[in-house]
């Protein structure tokens, strides 16, 4: 299997600027290694997580695959995105917990 790298995932989305030219995960591995699998698709979504946590303006959301911001209004749709998505996760964790929110999150309260 072939191992993605960061500099190989930039060069590829470096033609895909702007939501209407997105590519779906498995169409970015296979253009990147010449095949596909479940591996490298998870490979792909770490290494665009490195990036992200990099501060590289990769975009993304199931509709329109990944793609570079070309505007600020795309960047802000990906982060709010990212956003709920977490909270949505942390909503049913705490759920399942049977505990609210802060206590998930180790908040600490205000004496009452």
């Amino acid at each position: 299997m072939s191992e993605i790298s960061p500099n190989q995932v930039l060069w590829a989305l470096a033609m895909r600027k702007g939501e209407a030219n997105g590519i779906h995960a498995r169409d970015l591995v296979r253009e990147i290694c010449g095949e596909t699998s479940p591996g490298l698709e998870r490979q792909l979504r770490s290494v665009i997580e490195e990036l992200r946590m990099k501060g590289q303006h990769i975009c993304g959301k199931p509709k329109s695959g990944y793609f570079i911001a070309a505007t600020e209004i795309e960047l802000k749709s990906t982060t709010d995105f990212l956003r709920d998505r977490g909270f949505t996760s942390l909503a049913q964790a705490a759920a399942m917990l049977k505990v609210s929110m802060p206590d998930l999150l180790g908040q600490m309260r205000l004496p009452t």
